[in-house]
């Protein structure tokens, strides 16, 4: 069982240690909104308001992972893994102009990872 409800790939940890090391101090956001919709952007720590309507999922390879309440409305019952892909993402996440793009791989959550967080929810 996993007590986590995002992980990271091990190829999509090496870039955010690069840009990391780059850029500084950084989080995760996904908001279902405008540009790629649903997927994960990489963006420097201080760039996004970040206010009551984001949820802290868990953080990745020293990075905190966000998403919009609504959104997560759509994942709270699935584990998330962060993963890279090629291809030039429309948003302003970091990894664009290197030609990648975050991506967001998924499962439902177990019945025992379910009933963890369920017991463990501040919602």
């Amino acid at each position: 069982m996993s007590n986590k409800k995002v992980e990271i790939t091990e190829r999509a940890a090496e870039i955010v240690r690069s840009l990391k090391e780059k850029y500084g101090a950084l989080i995760f956001h996904q908001s279902g909104g405008c540009c790629d919709g649903s997927a994960p952007m990489l963006l420097e720590k201080g760039d996004l308001y970040l206010d009551e309507s984001d949820i802290l999922l868990g953080e990745v390879e020293g990075v905190n992972f966000y998403m919009n309440k609504d959104q997560y409305e759509y994942w709270k019952h699935t584990h998330l893994t962060v993963d890279i892909t090629k291809g030039r993402g429309a948003s302003f996440s970091l990894e664009i102009p290197l030609g990648l793009r975050f991506i967001i791989l998924s499962r439902l959550f177990s019945e025992e990872e379910r009933k963890h967080f369920a017991s463990n929810s501040k919602e």
